[in-house]
């Protein structure tokens, strides 16, 4: 009995860790692991009972019961973490934290995914140990939870399944291969914007095409400087458009395959058979995106009038200090009032910068079958100066005869259709064999569609990056071009935001955390020391 007592616990352990070892080590031992099992059951009851006095005495010391009170305290802890777990595999939910939600899907990502109409498989292929596979799949798990169940993904090891990897014509670790139906995707890098163009050309059939009107000065889509539009074409084709030059002055007919027509701050008038061109083509149903900067291409100002828009001439100033980052004045007023409207749903709290712009009045008199809107405005401190002296001198000042704010920079115009009209230009598209009537959807168009901005700078290489611009111009091409769920937020740059500070706020912050805090803290416990001295 003695014996029992002394080394009876002991013994309770010793053939628990035996236990534990045995299914570590040679886990096949199963009959021999529940019998070290049983016998530490049965002598730890035995030693329990031969120890009870003890046992007794030991569970109504203070230091017991505070010990207990511990213990218990860390299982219930304990617990409460492995319910949390096992309630997060079932149902997840996630909290974005940070300014720009940029660890949560954009609102263009959750509108495709929620619009996807076949299945669409991912598949990953990351080496186990690689890094960025957390990440990536961290990713396609919230793809796949917005999508409801339309998409699905799974993570490959290339160098476990190399017949598959080279089926699908993977040729480097990282890659994802996105599927559906016969048509497939590669993306090499797995961020958000790639993953998200990569879906819409997996499950778009065809390209709609936009063309730029060229001729009259318009940016190009293929100057890489600052005031080419190269960065709109790059934008533009990753969301699947395909661009092509229009030059209505050689050839003064829309082609039937025009989903939208941009024109681009013309400099010079277009001539008169080239605007019959865009009555015909808007007489079908057609989209055209204007930008029309200031005192420039003047005819184009009367031309928009028939379709309710008045172009202001005046530039819209702005005294606030934006400008100065992008080494401009006051002339790039920063918008952030926007209409309701489908292009601009999204924008809610999104800043854009209209460079230079001018005004863009809805016309007083009323056209028939004309419905214009305005899309944004300026603020209330700015004006539209009309005078070019002053503005030649950059002494500009709100006056009489300028436009107060807030002033209108942008707007859109829907346009009846005559049903026999469009029609006729669908069944051009049809012929043209590469239009939209070609993919078999629907797309009888009900209205012609027109937005007019104030400036072409908007989508220039030096400010097409700027706040919410790209969405604003991509915003307005999607809805020309009927695609109603890339009108969105678009995704966001995962860059970190830096803090850019003055050499005065510089020098304060390096005083405060070097001598002023270590120092209020040594002066207290000096203090304290000093007074308990004192009360001794």
């Amino acid at each position: 009995m003695s014996l029992l007592k002394r080394w009876g616990m002991s013994a309770t352990v010793g053939f628990l860790l035996a236990a534990a070892a045995l299914a570590l080590f040679v886990p096949w031992l199963i009959r021999l692991r529940w019998a070290l099992m049983i016998a530490a059951g049965v002598l730890f009851i035995a030693t329990g009972a031969a120890n009870w006095r003890e046992g007794a005495s030991f569970l109504g010391r203070r230091g017991t019961r505070y010990g207990a009170s511990a213990a218990l305290l860390v299982v219930l802890a304990l617990g409460i973490v492995v319910m949390a777990n096992a309630v997060s595999v079932r149902y997840s939910a996630r909290w974005d934290l940070t300014e720009n939600k940029r660890h949560s899907l954009s609102s263009q990502t959750v509108k495709i995914l929620q619009g996807l109409k076949a299945p669409v498989e991912v598949i990953a292929f990351f080496r186990s140990d690689q890094p960025g596979k957390r990440v990536a799949e961290d990713l396609l798990k919230q793809y796949a939870g917005a999508s409801k169940g339309k998409l699905t993904y799974r993570m490959d090891d290339p160098d476990r399944a190399p017949g598959l990897a080279k089926r699908l014509g993977v040729e480097s670790y990282g890659t994802l291969v996105l599927q559906s139906g016969e048509k497939s995707e590669k993306v090499l890098e797995a961020d958000e914007e790639r993953l998200t163009n990569a879906l819409v050309k997996v499950t778009r059939s065809g390209k709609r095409v936009v063309y730029m009107l060229k001729g009259h000065g318009e940016r190009e889509t293929g100057n890489t400087e600052r005031p080419g539009m190269s960065r709109a074409k790059d934008e533009l084709e990753k969301a699947n458009y395909e661009l092509k030059d229009l030059v209505l002055a050689r050839d003064p007919k829309v082609p039937a395959d025009a989903s939208v027509v941009i024109i681009a701050g013309p400099r010079t008038d277009l001539f008169p058979q080239e605007l019959e061109a865009l009555d015909a083509y808007l007489s079908r149903g057609g989209k055209i995106f204007f930008m029309a900067d200031p005192f420039q291409a003047e005819g184009l100002a009367k031309y928009l009038t028939k379709y309710g828009i008045t172009l202001g001439n005046d530039v819209v100033i702005e005294l606030s200090p934006i400008g100065r980052l992008f080494g401009v004045g006051p002339e790039v007023p920063v918008i952030n009032q926007y209409e309701p409207h489908p292009i601009t749903k999204d924008l809610g709290g999104v800043m854009t910068l209209f460079p230079i712009t001018r005004s863009v009045q809805l016309s007083k008199a009323q056209v028939r079958g004309v419905a214009p809107q305005v899309l944004a405005r300026s603020s209330p401190q700015s004006w539209g100066e009309t005078d070019r002296v002053a503005l030649q001198r950059g002494e500009v000042k709100p006056d009489p005869n300028d436009t107060p704010g807030p002033v209108p920079v942008a707007a859109v115009v829907t346009l009846d259709v005559l049903p026999g009209a469009a029609a006729k230009g669908e069944g051009a598209k049809d012929e043209g064999g590469k239009g939209e009537g070609a993919k078999g959807e629907d797309k009888t168009p009900s209205k012609a569609r027109i937005v007019v901005v104030g400036t072409s700078n908007l989508a220039s290489n030096q400010f097409l990056g700027a706040q919410g611009n790209r969405d604003f111009f991509m915003n307005v091409v999607s809805w020309l071009a009927d695609e109603a769920d890339q009108v969105a937020v678009r995704p966001r740059d995962a860059r970190q935001n830096p803090i850019f500070i003055s050499e005065a706020q510089s020098q304060a912050v390096l005083w405060l955390s070097l001598l002023v805090l270590p120092g209020a803290v040594m002066v207290c416990g000096i203090f304290v020391v000093v007074h308990r001295r004192r009360q001794k």
